[in-house]
């Protein structure tokens, strides 16, 4: 699998008209995952991102206690799929988007719902129900590659193909739902 090659966020960056920041400037640890680097933002206390960033990236060592735990409970995830987080979240979204992330919070491992499987339980529609999950700005911890279309992977952070829909492979089948 492929990564993305920019380390810059230059989007944002140029939206804001100011110069892009490095990555490491803007988390409190780069760690390992087998699919790539991720990059642990947090706030005080809380985990509030979590960003899927090329191989190759050098780490960075966690800048905060909270950086550290989640950086171990991550590693205990790739090493054991059923591990379960325990961590203090604080993703930032409207009260919609904080209860479709709760809902997809209480999916176990090894287990997948629809789009429309979670709109129900949601009293909503699939599609604001999708949007909503590929916002989750909590990728892993939020388990948000256990939501899956109807006939289908559906997409992954707004993604239909290429490395996200890979990672999504990975992390489905890391936890026994798709065959290796």
């Amino acid at each position: 699998m492929e990564a993305p090659e920019s380390v810059f966020d230059l989007s944002a960056a140029t939206a804001a008209g100011r110069v892009a920041q490095p990555v490491h400037a803007r988390y409190a640890a780069l760690v390992p995952a087998p699919f790539g680097v991720l990059g642990l933002r947090c706030r005080g206390d809380r985990l509030t991102g979590i960003d899927f960033l090329p191989a190759g990236l050098p780490l960075q060592t966690p800048t905060t206690e909270l950086a550290r735990l989640a950086a171990k409970q991550l590693a205990d995830y790739f090493r054991d799929p059923t591990t379960v987080f325990d961590l203090p979240l604080e993703p930032d979204g409207t009260p919609y988007r904080q209860r479709v992330w709760q809902a997809v919070r209480g999916i176990g491992c090894g287990e997948t719902r629809t789009y429309g499987e979670l709109a129900a339980t949601l009293d909503s529609a699939p599609r604001a129900v999708g949007q909503a999950v590929g916002d989750n700005p909590l990728p892993v911890v939020v388990p948000c590659h256990r939501v899956v279309g109807r006939h289908g992977l559906g997409g992954f952070a707004h993604a239909r193909n290429g490395y996200s829909i890979e990672i999504k492979r990975w992390l489905l089948r890391h936890e026994g739902v798709l065959g290796h």
